[in-house]
């Protein structure tokens, strides 16, 4: 069959559709050869990153400063959090607060959200 003439130049529905799962894919990060370990090779948050700053981020929830973060509740810690991506037990992990970055286990910050239960 002869090329129809009245198809726009472009991609075909398949390079389109590869194109779309392989971006999705990469955001995800799930991009083939990333293991777990290379998820915890991360750089940690440090105290003078500005979103940290912003948002009261401490290595250590118990050192909270209370009058500042009202919000902060006792037991509430990054492990503990929704935004968390590490595994029960790890000490640190990966969070969606600080893309790229790990977070202590044992921290906090004001955007802390509690793990439904």
């Amino acid at each position: 069959m002869a090329p129809s003439r009245n198809k726009p130049p472009g991609h075909s529905r398949r390079s389109v559709l590869t194109l779309m799962v392989a971006a999705g894919a990469a955001a995800f990060g799930l991009r083939p050869g990333l293991s777990s370990a290379q998820g915890k090779q991360l750089p940690h948050v440090t105290d003078s990153d500005p979103t940290a700053k912003a948002l009261g981020y401490t290595e250590d929830a118990s050192k909270v400063d209370k009058s500042k973060f009202p919000s902060y509740k006792p037991g509430a810690h990054c492990g503990n959090c929704n935004f968390f991506q590490g595994k029960a037990g790890d000490a640190y992990g990966p969070c969606q607060i600080f893309p790229g970055k790990s977070v202590n286990a044992n921290g906090w910050c004001a955007s802390h959200s509690p793990k439904a239960k």
